[in-house]
């Protein structure tokens, strides 16, 4: 037998992090809870959790209520200020949050150096009213948010910057053993010399169901388009129409594809055999060619 090894403190936070930077949406709380108990090291425990919990929350870009009614938050990388800082640009405010914890503690006006130029939230707001509309319509639980990742403090035309669109919607029912995610990103490039935008998207669906089991889908998907450079709102609508177009196309697309899955994909997981659609008859299994080479090999019945 094959003796025990003693894991050291580093290895034992690795390998509590990959837990917990794997669990499925709305599920980190109960996965950190039961490392807490598994590891015995509390030590160990708020390193792992303090390094991989706002990793998580960035990546599942998570959705927190700001304090007094201000509104809500989406905690993103393209939103990120500073440590624990995240921007909501609609309401031009500023979120300082506990990722462990995942809420928002305080709230402070963004800054004029954080927010974009004038005319580049001209076209900010734009295409976030359209999108507002168009995840209430397609998302009942969806939250969205529209940042300027590049050129912020372009004055006018002649010059290039980005927006980014981030759409985030989570149905969490634990007591039924099933939670499930969506989450999009879209990158917008406003190309000022060709009068050409530029659009990139990566979608990323998460379910998860556990009731006497364990089945989980993650499934990715990118794709791209462009379409002309216009006055804010015109543009505001054309991006609206495109990811409405490539979001409602991937959907349907994957339900195709699951609902073929008990006649299709489950089959070609199998060995090759006639379908037949009836049990297998233990009771006389001498029908079979195999079962009488099997006897004859063995000399049983001689």
């Amino acid at each position: 037998m094959a003796e025990e090894v003693e894991l050291n403190p580093k290895q034992k936070k690795e390998i509590a992090k990959w837990f917990l930077l794997n669990s499925p949406a709305g599920e980190i709380q109960y996965v950190a809870k039961d490392l807490r108990l598994v590891l015995n090291d509390n030590e160990v425990y708020d390193e792992a959790v303090s390094e991989s919990f706002p990793i998580y929350n960035k990546s599942h870009m998570i959705c927190l209520q700001m304090p007094a009614g201000a509104g809500d938050v989406l905690v993103t990388s393209f939103g990120e200020l500073g440590e624990n800082e995240y921007l909501d640009p609609r309401t031009a405010q500023v979120a300082i949050v506990d990722h462990v914890k995942q809420v928002c503690t305080e709230v402070r006006p963004a800054t004029d150096e954080e927010l974009p130029s004038a005319y580049v939230e001209e076209f900010r707001s734009a295409l976030d009213v359209e999108i507002l509309k168009y995840v209430g319509e397609a998302y009942p639980k969806g939250v969205c948010s529209v940042y300027c990742t590049k050129g912020k403090e372009v004055e006018g035309p002649g010059f290039n910057f980005e927006l980014v669109v981030v759409i985030s919607a989570c149905r969490l029912s634990p007591q039924n053993f099933c939670n499930g995610s969506w989450r999009s990103v879209w990158n917008i490039e406003f190309q000022d010399d060709a009068q050409v935008l530029e659009v990139k998207g990566k979608l990323q669906v998460g379910a998860h169901y556990f009731e006497e089991g364990n089945v989980q889908l993650d499934a990715k998907h990118e794709c791209g388009d462009s379409t002309l450079f216009q006055s804010p709102d015109d543009s505001a609508i054309s991006i609206s129409n495109i990811l409405r177009h490539h979001e409602t196309e991937y959907l349907a697309s994957l339900e195709v594809s699951y609902s073929n899955l008990p006649d299709n994909t489950f089959k070609d997981l199998r060995r090759k055999l006639p379908v037949t659609r009836t049990l297998f008859p233990w009771h006389n299994t001498s029908q079979f060619s195999l079962t009488r080479e099997i006897t004859k090999e063995l000399g049983i019945g001689k």
